[in-house]
């Protein structure tokens, strides 16, 4: 069942140092996919989307057709397209209220600013296979819209048909192209292009180890938002925190995949102890209980620790994709909370609402990557490019400064530059 460490031991020091993008074999697989797709494009793309997904594409059907998305329309409720519109709502309510505000030049005394321009076309990868996850595409989609990129495309696993409601949420969140592919594959041919697929700027959204890994090979064909690989979860909890409300939030991220990381950190033994039950009690009820059950035996883990502060100061270690505070007073600990993709306070604000409904982004940076990645934001789909507006007279004032350290360095041509406009 799920490991039980104490805090200062060497085996908790060990699981600390863990890491789920350390996989040699399979990232010399990812190398050998993407340069395969790079260099013979669509006919290594579909000799690969055969072997691994078990469907054949071809130029003419490895594009999602609009018949197909008007014919998802009607395979789902209109209960869920509200629900899915809500969100929608929430989302973008979101992204606008974070979206960074744009300054010109033009009035600022230092003469320097910058402004921002959207990527001009952004792919999304939306994960499939096991389970469908149209909130993928809201959550990848939605902030492009917002950032203004003039084209979104996407790409998905098909084997066995891409899941109506996926359909339905790129059509609703103005997704161009979807393309039936997915893994290393997918991320490669939306890095480089081939004869049927478009090059994009920057690939965004989650996926398994083969595509977290795959966009890191592509990083610098394109731009990336994160490495999000397998999920995890950290929770700090005191001992009144509901061990139920923990166990299920722990299982709610085991379930979506074997290499799933589900971790409590807590001061109290007793709660571990009782959560550790709970998970033993709600693993045979779940329908997906042999991956759940994999994740927590092989990743997940309960670390008790002497305080509450120190909690805080192993989760920074960790860096979770997401961080549940179930303790009193949760707003008083987020002055120690350093690295996190998404902090979720109190019992009542569990990690699914953030996966669904909230309107901030479940796309979050997993394994460690929270101490230098963010969010997916609208912010991932801009760039922003500087400014400089000086006047004769400012740069009258700063000449001697400039041509003083160009001359410093040896760079005497960058120094002419300055001195020719004032008869230098």
């Amino acid at each position: 069942m799920i490991k039980i460490l104490y805090d200062g031991t060497n085996e908790t020091a060990e699981y600390l140092k863990r890491s789920q993008l350390e996989y040699a074999d399979i990232n010399a697989r990812v190398k050998e996919i993407v340069a395969g797709v790079k260099e013979r494009g669509d006919a290594v793309l579909f000799e690969y989307t055969e072997k691994f997904d078990k469907i054949k594409l071809d130029k003419d059907s490895v594009k999602v057709s609009e018949k197909e998305i008007d014919g998802a329309y009607s395979k789902i409720s209109k209960k869920l397209l509200s629900a899915m519109r809500k969100a929608k709502k929430n989302i973008i309510a979101y992204q606008k209220r974070i979206l960074r505000p744009q300054f010109a030049a033009q009035g600022i005394k230092s003469g320097t600013g910058y402004m921002l321009r959207p990527v001009e076309t952004a792919a999304i990868y939306v994960p499939g296979g096991r389970a469908a996850y149209p909130s993928s595409v809201l959550m990848c989609a939605l902030p492009a819209v917002v950032a203004g990129v003039k084209k979104i495309i996407m790409a998905t696993p098909a084997g066995g048909g891409v899941n109506p409601l996926t359909l339905v949420a790129a059509r609703e969140c103005g997704v161009s192209e979807i393309y039936k592919l997915g893994g290393a594959q997918a991320v490669a041919a939306l890095a480089y292009g081939t004869e049927s697929v478009a090059k994009a700027d920057i690939i965004a959204g989650p996926g398994n180890i083969y595509v977290t890994l795959a966009k890191k090979e592509v990083f610098g064909a394109c731009g990336i938002d994160m490495l999000a690989g397998p999920s995890e979860i950290l929770i700090i909890a005191d001992g009144k925190a509901n061990a139920g409300f923990i166990a299920a939030d722990m299982l709610s991220q085991a379930e979506h995949d074997e290499l799933a990381a589900p971790i409590l950190v807590t001061d109290s033994a007793d709660l571990a102890a009782r959560v550790s039950e709970e998970l033993a009690a709600m693993l045979e009820k779940l329908p997906r209980k042999n991956i759940a059950q994999k994740s927590v035996s092989d990743n997940g883990a309960i670390i008790i620790t002497e305080s509450i502060a120190r909690a805080a100061e192993l989760s920074n270690i960790l860096a979770p994709e997401h961080l549940e505070l179930c303790v009193a007073g949760p707003e008083k600990l987020l002055p120690l909370i350093n690295n996190a993709g998404a902090v979720f306070l109190g019992e009542y604000s569990p990690e699914p609402l953030g996966d669904y409904y909230s309107g901030c982004d479940h796309v979050l940076p997993t394994s460690g990557t929270a101490k230098f990645f963010s969010a997916l934001s609208a912010d991932t789909f801009v760039k922003k490019i500087s400014l400089i507006n000086y006047s004769k007279e400012m740069l009258s004032k700063a000449k001697h400064d400039i041509i003083l350290l160009a001359e410093c360095e040896g760079l005497t041509a960058h120094a002419n530059s300055v001195k020719i406009r004032f008869g230098g």
